[in-house]
């Protein structure tokens, strides 16, 4: 693998770093940003890797006649290290050290406090951790990081970084289990002489990266398959919507991820996911098989319950066409755990043995220009023993195609889903 001389800016010296650390990738994997100018690379790390993002908060100790020169560093966690061999060198004395500590310590709290303000940190332990950052001078916040890594449970902890010096890489290799560097220059001064454009990252954009990386691709076990899906946990979700798609549909159609976007704004958790292989789907026989569609969904509700980043959410179903059925024939069978479910075009007939025993508040969404659906969803609505509303959408048709009818569609499920899915769990 060729490796760059520098780097054009902090996202492309992420990209090119991506190679390197995929073979890393795994479901207990989680990559982390050091705060503020490795977290640009990390998200390029997570997204190839599509793994979980986080920041680690760390604030380097710099010399008092030379403020960067670290002699130390501090990370969220209350991890602290200082160079003495350094400090000793350089003849600061004891209580110079200490007043520079304390002063980098209340600006690593209040760094720490905007950034967890909406984004708390993610559970690392057990996790495969990789620690990204920008580059390695004297490594001081690095060596911070990784202990703050594993003092939160972090198995196997990987320092990555695009470029550093070879004697910090020396010695991290001694703290980290494993240290990815790209490019180690014989004549390395300093970081920012090896990227195009350097500037200084801020803390509005730390959070916005948060916020931005929240998406991760995970595989769900079902059984005689493994259903590939598309998780995605805003901060502060209360509600995860799990998605039964159609015949004809999918985790990566431009509809559904639409309304997943909507859904999204309103702070809901999407879980988006095929429920039958590429083979199965080409069988048209398949996509009607409600009981086969439902088991694979029971699967993943129950995936739900366990994983650690949605087992305290709230759970709904949003189902459309044929995906409705399976979504109505899960919450019937697992009403304890079924908040609340939202059926766009569907076919709540084919489950229409079900539909007695449903309980969880069940919203209908037809197209008004949908005339057969229509009338089988009226007919549903009679069968249905649970809080449920049918909701014509004038205008749609059965996809939904028309301007303005799918998003329309998308914010009554969002305002359903938010008040009865809450209301059941509390």
């Amino acid at each position: 693998m060729s490796h760059p001389t520098r780097f054009m800016d902090r996202e492309a010296a992420g990209r090119q770093l991506a190679p390197a650390v995929k073979p890393l990738a795994g479901e207990e994997t989680t990559v982390v940003g050091l705060t503020r100018g490795g977290v640009p690379v990390a998200v390029e790390v997570a997204k190839a890797l599509e793994a979980p993002f986080d920041v680690l908060a760390v604030h380097k100790v710099g010399a008092p006649f030379q403020p960067e020169l670290g002699i130390g560093a501090l990370a969220e966690g209350a991890v602290q290290v200082i160079d003495t061999v350094l400090c000793e060198r350089l003849g600061i004395p004891d209580t110079d050290v200490r007043r520079l500590v304390r002063a980098r310590a209340l600006e690593l709290d209040q760094l720490t406090a905007t950034i967890r303000r909406d984004h708390p940190r993610r559970d690392l332990t057990g996790r495969l951790v990789i620690v990204v950052d920008d580059g390695l001078a004297t490594g001081s916040t690095a060596h911070a990081a990784i202990r703050s890594a594993r003092r939160a449970g972090a198995r196997h902890v990987v320092l990555a970084v695009p470029v550093g010096s070879s004697e910090a890489v020396r010695r991290l290799q001694e703290v980290a289990d494993e240290v990815i560097c790209l490019l180690t220059p014989s004549d390395f001064q300093a970081v920012g002489d090896h990227y195009d454009d350097f500037t200084q990252v801020t803390d509005a954009e730390v959070v916005a990266h948060l916020g931005a990386s929240t998406r991760v691709g995970v595989l769900i076990p079902a059984g005689d398959a493994n259903l590939v899906g598309i998780l995605d946990v805003p901060a502060g979700s209360r509600v995860l919507a799990i998605f039964a798609h159609g015949s004809g549909s999918g985790r990566l159609s431009p509809r559904n991820q639409e309304v997943a976007h909507i859904l999204r704004e309103g702070g809901i958790a999407t879980l988006l996911i095929d429920l039958l292989t590429e083979d199965e789907a080409a069988d048209r026989s398949e996509i009607f098989a409600v009981d086969h569609l439902a088991d694979r969904l029971e699967a993943a509700l129950a995936w739900a319950r366990r994983d650690r980043r949605t087992q305290h959410l709230a759970v709904a179903l949003f189902g459309a066409s044929t995906g409705a059925a399976a979504a109505l024939t899960v919450a019937a069978r697992c009403p304890d755990l079924v908040r609340s479910v939202v059926c766009r075009g569907g076919r709540p007939d084919l489950a229409a043995p079900s539909l007695p025993r449903v309980q969880a508040p069940t919203l209908l969404i037809v197209g008004g220009n949908d005339v057969d659906v229509l009338r089988l969803n009226r007919e549903a609505l009679g069968r249905l023993r649970c809080s449920a509303t049918l909701e014509v959408i004038p205008g749609a048709s059965h996809l939904f195609e028309e301007p303005g009818t799918l998003q329309h569609a998308a914010a009554l499920a969002r305002e359903w889903f938010t008040h009865t899915a809450l209301s059941r769990a509390a």
